[in-house]
């Protein structure tokens, strides 16, 4: 049996309230689940940014506008060189 593949999209709302998508599956059955409002989606395609869209849309919080915010799939970025 395969392992399920975790992953999470965390944003900061202008309150400094930070929210998480949590990315759950692989391949065609990915689901998402938001930690602040329980909402839930099943993804095929695209998960992370379905899941940047809820933040934005629900929560008002954007990616990348503090620490620990982003995708993380458990794997080292790529280094530029």
């Amino acid at each position: 049996m395969h392992a399920r593949a975790t992953s999470r999209v965390t944003a900061t709302d202008p309150d400094g309230h930070e929210h998480t998508v949590h990315v759950t599956g692989a391949g065609a059955r990915r689901t998402l689940r938001c930690e602040s409002c329980d909402w839930t989606r099943a993804a095929q395609f695209l998960p992370w940014l379905k899941a940047e869209e809820h933040l934005a849309e629900a929560h008002e919080a954007a990616a990348g506008t503090g620490t620990g915010t982003g995708t993380n799939d458990g794997t080292a970025p790529a280094s530029e060189t």
